[in-house]
Order: structure tokens, then C-alpha cells, then sequence
């Protein structure tokens, strides 16, 4: 998986894409725990819940019908009547960031994006993101910052530019 500082830096990323008007703190924390909250999924290890099963790491948490799901939920939740389109699309999409994130990752079993139809396990053939180890202590090691300097490399920067991109595109709209 990516670490949480990726996702949270697309969901950001993206979350600049969306809405025009100036957005409060609850649409950045509700777009970054979209992004995030696929991997609650890793308490299945402490229950003896099998990797490569329905509800193991990066099976149905992490396909494109989850993240429908919980960006439908979300934006219901807490943007009901303002703009729900715009709101459901842009958490659905920080939500299913976190799939392709992973799918770009140098480790694991692959990601069920076709879950539950499907729960054939996916990889993108081009995987240059280093695989964040699970757990908060694994992070804090030399493989960690390994994945940091990985993660800055291949989401950092491109979010980077998108964002800068995107202002450029809006002050010459404007």
C-alpha cells in the first residue's frame, strides 16, 4: 500500500479539481479519510482474516463499487442539497485513489477493483511506488523513509503539478 501521507496528498490534490468555491476544512478531512479509509481493512490480520479473501487487505475496501458506496454516503451525510454531485464524484474519487495508488505499489497481492463481481486480484504493469509496511512502528524504519522519498517522487510531485496546473488554468479562465 501507499502510506497514508500519499493518500492523503492525491485526495488533496484532487480536491482542488472540485468545487469552485472556497472549501471549509471538513471537505479536505472527509477527502483525505476517503482516501485513507480503505485500509481499515488491515484489522482483518488481527481476526485471521485471509490477505487474498473478500474482506482482506485491499479486496472489496478497495474496489471502484466501495468507493461509489462510501462517496455516495459521504456527500448524503454532509453536503445533502449543496452541490451533491460535485461533492459525490470528488470523494468517490478520493476514494478510489487509494486503489490506484496501490495498484502503482511494489509489493502485496495485487487490488480487487472489480470487487464484488470480480475478486481477481490487480496490479497496474508499471508499479514504481515503493510498498509501505503496515503498522505505525514498521514506518518509522529505513524502509519507511525509503517509501517517503518513493512517495514523493511519484505522487508529490504530480500532485504538485496538477494542483499549479489547475491554478494556472482558473486565473486564465477567470
Amino acid at each position: 500500500m501507499a502510506s497514508v501521507f500519499g493518500h492523503a496528498l492525491a485526495s488533496i490534490a484532487l480536491g482542488n479539481g472540485f468545487v469552485k468555491t472556497k472549501k471549509a476544512l471538513k471537505f479536505w478531512l472527509l477527502g483525505i479519510c476517503c482516501a485513507i479509509f480503505p485500509d481499515a481493512d488491515v484489522i482483518g490480520f488481527k481476526y485471521g482474516i485471509p490477505y487474498a479473501s473478500f474482506w482482506g487487505h485491499r479486496g472489496f475496501s478497495h474496489s471502484l463499487v466501495f468507493a461509489i458506496v462510501l462517496g455516495f454516503i459521504i456527500a448524503l451525510l454532509f453536503y445533502r442539497k449543496k452541490a451533491f454531485r460535485w461533492y459525490f464524484m470528488f470523494f468517490t474519487l478520493a476514494t478510489a485513489s487509494h486503489a490506484i495508488l496501490d495498484a502503482l505499489t511494489t509489493g502485496g497481492l495485487g487490488v480487487a477493483f472489480f470487487s464484488p463481481f470480480d475478486n481477481s486480484r490487480y496490479f497496474f504493469p508499471w508499479r514504481p511506488i515503493q510498498v509501505s509496511p503496515i503498522g505505525v512502528a514498521n514506518f518509522f524504519t529505513e524502509r519507511g523513509l525509503r517509501v517517503i522519498k518513493s512517495e514523493l517522487v511519484w505522487i508529490g510531485i504530480p500532485s504538485f503539478v496538477f494542483i499549479i496546473l489547475l491554478r494556472i488554468y482558473n486565473k486564465i479562465r477567470e
